[in-house]
Order: structure tokens, then C-alpha cells, then sequence
């Protein structure tokens, strides 16, 4: 007697491929009912990868926020809000947490102005913008340093041309909230363009010891400015984060407080 099976694939883009077999004649119940089960799970993991596929689909053609209308913000928050129902009752796993995160969408005011200077001054770009958690062996708070890749192309080289980073300590205050206390704001990673380094070391001449330390000390080049209070029993400046979703490459963010929304997903690892 042939054993008919069902063959349940999930979407490329976030996992494997799983498999569902079922037979049309259990042993007994127990067995039946293991089967069912296992076929509902999968089931839901493939619901749950079309969702998350949606909303990317939603966010993509909106500049990472910049260009999207009062449409696409609705279609896109009914999106976040499906994804979100997936494990709105589980705490924030730190461990699953660390790592780097690659924005792809965001209503933050305070971010959406760096997309909106970058198109209209053209002497300004905004490259990738990154959150990297720093919480492996953490259970209650870390580290979190928000990226932001940014260039002047007529004298750094484009899109990476510097890195500023905003750091911020993290304290765990419930389930899926954090709290961030900011710390220290810096600029690092400065690539001057190859133009700018022919003017201050031309290839064509030898290169004298001052012209090589000008050129090491732009590269290595690091300004940070502390953010921290300067007076005793003040708090530092931050802000409450409700980390709505996490899985392996999805991370969604809310701002309280009407700070915006954010999507991220998992990248490879940031060195700074």
C-alpha cells in the first residue's frame, strides 16, 4: 500500500525548506494526533515567514522610510502589527538579541531627518545604518551602539567615507522593554577619498614622513564626546525601547512614546 505524503515548503528567503509527511492510515491515536501537531507548527512557520516577507515587501520601495505615504505607513504598521502577534507573549531573548541589525525601515523623526539633508544637499550621503547589540553572557541589559555609515563625497569615499556611533548602556526593565542611557557620541573610520590623498601625498612623489602621518592620523582619527551628566545625581540622557519582535533575522522596535517604529534585520558582524 503506497503511503501518500505532503510536501510543505517554506519561503527561501528566511529558512530551509521544511517537510510534512502524514500518512492517510495511523497506527493509533497517539501517533495521529504527534502528526497532526507537528504538521500545525509548520504550518504556522510558514504563516509566520509569508508575514515577515510582507511586511519587507512593504518597507522596500520607501527608502528605508524616507518616501513613504500615509498608505504605506498604514499598510506597512497593519504588517508590523501581524508579525508582531507571532510572539508577543515571549521576553526578549539577550542572547538571540546580540549581534548587528540592518535597518530597513523607520518612522523616527531623528533618523528620517538624516535620509531627508541626504537628498536634498548633494554633497551628503547616508550609507547603511546599523543597531549592534553587545549582550551575549548578558541577562539583564548590554550594550547598544547605533551605526549610521555616512559620507561627503567630494572629500570621503562614498557611502562608508566615516562611521559615527551613538553608544548607549541598556538596562532590561521588563519582558520586552529596555531602557537606554546614552554615553558617548563619536566619529571614527574616516576614508578620505583617493583625490584628497593625492593632494596631500602625491603617487608621483616620494612620500615625506609628515605627508604618511597626516594620512595615518585622518585614518585613525577618532572624536568622542562624552554624553554622560556632568552633574552628580543627574541621569543621563535616554529612553524607553519596546522590542516588539525578535527571532534569528528579524528585529522590530518601537519607540515610547511616539519615537517610531523600526525594522531591522540580522546582518553580519559589525567591526568597529
Amino acid at each position: 500500500m503506497e503511503i501518500a505524503s505532503v510536501t510543505i515548503s517554506c519561503p527561501a528567503l528566511f529558512s530551509t525548506p521544511r517537510v510534512c509527511r502524514s500518512k492517510p492510515f495511523a497506527l493509533n491515536f497517539n501517533t495521529d494526533h504527534r502528526k497532526r501537531f507537528s504538521c500545525q507548527v509548520v504550518d504556522s512557520e510558514l504563516d509566520l515567514e509569508y508575514k515577515k516577507h510582507d511586511l519587507l515587501r512593504a518597507v522596500q520601495e520607501t527608502q528605508r522610510g524616507l518616501t513613504a505615504t500615509s498608505d504605506q505607513r498604514s499598510v506597512i504598521e497593519e504588517a508590523l502589527v501581524t508579525v508582531e502577534g507571532f510572539n508577543g507573549g515571549e521576553a526578549i531573548d539577550l542572547m538571540k538579541l546580540d549581534g548587528t541589525w540592518r535597518l530597513q525601515y523607520t518612522s523616527a523623526p531623528d533618523v528620517v531627518v538624516l535620509f531627508e539633508a541626504a537628498s536634498r544637499f548633494p554633497f551628503f550621503q547616508v550609507g547603511q545604518i546599523f543597531q549592534k547589540f553587545e549582550c551575549r553572557d548578558r541577562s539583564d541589559g548590554g550594550i547598544i551602539r547605533n551605526v549610521v555609515q555616512w559620507s561627503l563625497p567630494s572629500l570621503l569615499e562614498e557611502q562608508e567615507g566615516a562611521t559615527l556611533v551613538v553608544t548607549a548602556k541598556f538596562d532590561k526593565v521588563s519582558s520586552r522593554n529596555i531602557y537606554l542611557q546614552f554615553e558617548e557620541i563619536s566619529v571614527r573610520n574616516i576614508n578620505i577619498n583617493e583625490q584628497v590623498q593625492s593632494l596631500l601625498a602625491p603617487a608621483i612623489l616620494p612620500r615625506s614622513f609628515l605627508n604618511l602621518q597626516i594620512l595615518q592620523f585622518i585614518r585613525t582619527f577618532n572624536a568622542q564626546i562624552p554624553v554622560t551628566p556632568t552633574s552628580p545625581g543627574r541621569r543621563s540622557v535616554g529612553g524607553l525601547y519596546y522590542l516588539s519582535y525578535l527571532d534569528n533575522n528579524m528585529l522590530l522596535g518601537r519607540s515610547v512614546g511616539g519615537g517610531g517604529v523600526f525594522v531591522f534585520t540580522k546582518s553580519q558582524p559589525l567591526q568597529l
